[in-house]
């Protein structure tokens, strides 16, 4: 009787020890920890880049920068007699546009003349056109108009007078303003320049180069207020949105 008791005992035993296999398992691990996403800049906020094109005509020198930056200028030299001709630039940048350019009318020397010592000594005339255009769309995005604002940094003669003088370099009186420090920036104010006037292209005559763009209906020619004595002028516009 003591052996058949035995069986069921080692039974139990045999039992428990599976119990004890299955209740004393190792708990589950913690479930992983999540870290926070990384912060992410609203590309709307500080804009894409997007490339441009820009289209120039200038009686007779120019350069151009986008938001504090020179992107392109005049291949021809200021110094050249007759610079006319159109410039086609490209460029990348981000909305908003700051546009700042620099605008030269061609002149020998400080007295504003051309032609010196010839029977042809005179003053000359300035004038510009200009269009940006998104390339990717194809939309004209800027022109010139009279919503541009500009500094007339040199002028010249001053005393009309002159013009016959065998000595212009000394008897054309001149003005010149320093340029404003950092004016092609977007922050700069320029809320105290003038703004731009239009002319017709009989009053400008554009020439070389002129007729080879197709210009945007909005585009005008546009100089300061005197065509003839203003010689060097700074221009700035800013363009919102394509």
């Amino acid at each position: 009787m003591k052996r058949v008791l035995l069986v069921p005992l080692l039974l139990v035993a045999a039992c428990s020890a599976d119990a004890a296999v299955t209740t004393t398992s190792a708990p589950a691990a913690p479930a992983p920890t999540t870290a926070p996403a990384p912060a992410t800049t609203d590309s709307s906020a500080v804009g894409a880049p997007v490339t441009f094109t820009a289209q120039v005509w200038a009686d007779n020198w120019f350069s151009l920068y986008v938001n504090g930056e020179l992107v392109g200028e005049d291949s021809v030299p200021i110094t050249t007699e007759r610079s006319f001709n159109a410039e086609t630039i490209t460029f990348t940048a981000t909305y908003p546009l700051t546009i700042a350019m620099v605008t030269k009318d061609f002149k020998q020397d400080e007295s504003g003349l051309e032609y010196i010592g010839t029977d042809r000594q005179q003053m000359g005339d300035g004038g510009f056109i200009a269009q940006i255009t998104d390339t990717s769309t194809g939309k004209v995005v800027a022109t010139t108009t009279t919503g541009w604002r500009g500094l007339v940094v040199h002028r010249a003669p001053l005393n009309a007078d002159c013009l016959s003088s065998a000595d212009p370099s000394t008897d054309c009186q001149h003005e010149i303003t320093p340029e404003p420090t950092d004016w092609t920036s977007p922050t700069f104010d320029d809320s105290a320049w003038t703004a731009a006037i239009q002319y017709t292209a009989a009053e400008v005559g554009p020439k070389d180069g002129y007729d080879t763009i197709t210009w945007s209906p909005a585009a005008e020619l546009i100089w300061s207020g005197d065509l003839k004595i203003d010689n060097t002028i700074l221009w700035r516009a800013t363009v919102t949105a394509g």
